[in-house]
């Protein structure tokens, strides 16, 4: 059986891969992704629009997860694909992720958006792709990290103990929980506030 320090020497390596992706060795063009985020958001809400989210997969997991937090800071948010989610407007914010460059859906949904009048984030760590949804995307916000995109005998995703895109997927949830906490200080919206908003029904 293992012991508890190995597994606590496991845990802090996969927290240092994913920190890393916070610290490329270069600044990139794109700037910060958390910065990225963070203006777009807030400039939505404060302006009274809508923020929407997709992703597939585990990295719409993720969006998930960052949608109901917005929701709890008191932002109109929305998952792609929910029966209630309304249509998108001028002015309105989609958040998509596609962190090997693109998928078709990811891509159809984006120029959709973007014709309906909306601004359009795309996450991804390959900006450089040509997709569909980085060629409708307003900005990027890139994550320099493994995806499927990434073949496991990599020099670089060799040395990732975590398989296939988890690191994206990972370094996706900390970029999330940083914007909830800086989104939180811009809002003015206190942990009580977010708490009210919280369902109760569970």
């Amino acid at each position: 059986m293992e012991q508890s320090g190995g597994a606590a020497n496991m845990a802090t390596q996969i927290c240092h891969q994913i920190s890393s992706v916070f610290s490329p060795p270069s600044p990139s063009p794109h700037g910060s992704p958390l910065d990225v985020l963070v203006e777009e958001i807030a400039a939505a809400g404060g302006g009274g629009n809508r923020v929407f989210v997709h992703g597939v997969g585990r990295e719409g997991l993720m969006l998930r997860a960052l949608c109901m937090r917005l929701y709890h800071l008191g932002l109109s948010a929305h998952v792609v694909g929910d029966v209630t989610t309304p249509p998108a407007s001028p002015g309105d914010l989609l958040l998509a992720s596609a962190g090997p460059g693109g998928f078709s859906t990811v891509g159809a949904i984006c120029a959709v958006a973007r014709a309906a009048g909306g601004r359009v984030i795309l996450l991804t760590a390959h900006p450089d792709s040509g997709s569909e949804a980085r060629r409708n995307a307003h900005r990027i916000a890139f994550l320099p990290a493994q995806t499927m995109a990434d073949p496991e005998e990599d020099a670089v995703a060799a040395t990732v103990r975590l398989p296939m895109g988890s690191l994206y997927e990972g370094a996706m949830f900390v970029l999330f929980e940083m914007a909830v906490i800086r989104l939180a200080e811009l809002l003015s919206q206190t942990p009580q506030d977010m708490r009210a908003r919280h369902t109760n029904l569970e």
